[in-house]
């Protein structure tokens, strides 16, 4: 796909991975709808886009309501006039042991709200905006590419049941989607990163850090703008689809 001037979704766009991979495309020339929950820091991420002379929206909605996605993707539709690629980045973590156990006796349970608002977001959520873009793309008969963000931890991570169980349904359904779209010039792909510095691994202890970058053999954690090389690849590239790129610095969980 030649991205100048086509019109990409990113879904938790307003920081983090997210906002690394707007800034990255916003080198190619592309048109930009940024979707994310937090008005403020999604609007301070349109402005730093626009300053970059980049056509760029900012949309709020709940990816895990239907009304709202599909209201969401209608909007990015009327407003830009075609959506040619879908980044289903956002996500949230609710981590927690199944069960906790001390002295045999069974001390706590993972909350079932923590199973479901993980399962919603980083499940649910990709469906629905997978779904709604595949929609539009087909309505516009000009082909277009989805990419799904799955993890590392797809293949099990312990304290991670419910985000682990929704990066493997992520994986699985961005394989899924590749056979079914492909016959309408839809191609659709995965990436599954490892450890990345984001907001997110930046609040954990520094002792913490160090001993997970020593289980990366690369030494260290990725950086952001090499998740979003990884998007750019897979959108430029027209014959990647149905596989699930590892970004891991060779860690494999």
């Amino acid at each position: 796909m030649n991205l100048k001037d086509k019109t990409i979704v990113i879904t938790g766009g307003a920081q983090g991975l997210g906002k690394a991979m707007a800034l990255r495309l916003a080198k190619t020339g592309v048109k930009l709808a940024l979707v994310d929950r937090n008005p403020e820091t999604l609007e301070q991420t349109v402005q730093a886009i626009r300053a970059l002379d980049i056509e760029v929206r900012g949309y709020t909605a709940n990816v895990a309501d239907e009304a709202e996605v599909e209201q969401l993707f209608a909007a990015i539709a009327g407003d830009f006039g075609a959506v040619h690629g879908l980044i289903n980045n956002a996500g949230i973590i609710r981590d927690s042991l199944l069960i906790k156990v001390k002295d045999g006796e069974i001390t706590g349970k993972m909350p079932l709200a923590d199973w479901q608002s993980v399962i919603d977001v980083n499940l649910t959520g990709v469906f629905l905006c997978g779904r709604e873009a595949a929609t539009h793309m087909v309505r516009q008969g000009q082909g277009g590419c989805i990419i799904n963000i799955s993890s590392i931890s797809r293949k099990g991570n312990i304290g991670q049941t419910n985000y682990t169980a929704a990066k493997a349904g992520v994986a699985a359904m961005s394989v899924t989607w590749a056979k079914e779209l492909a016959r309408y010039g839809i191609r659709v792909a995965g990436i599954a990163p490892g450890f990345i510095r984001t907001e997110m691994t930046g609040s954990m202890k520094p002792e913490v850090i160090e001993r997970v970058e020593k289980t990366v053999p690369l030494g260290r954690m990725g950086d952001p703008d090499e998740i979003a090389g990884a998007v750019q690849f897979i959108l430029e590239n027209d014959y990647y689809s149905g596989r699930i790129l590892e970004v891991d610095g060779a860690l494999r969980l």
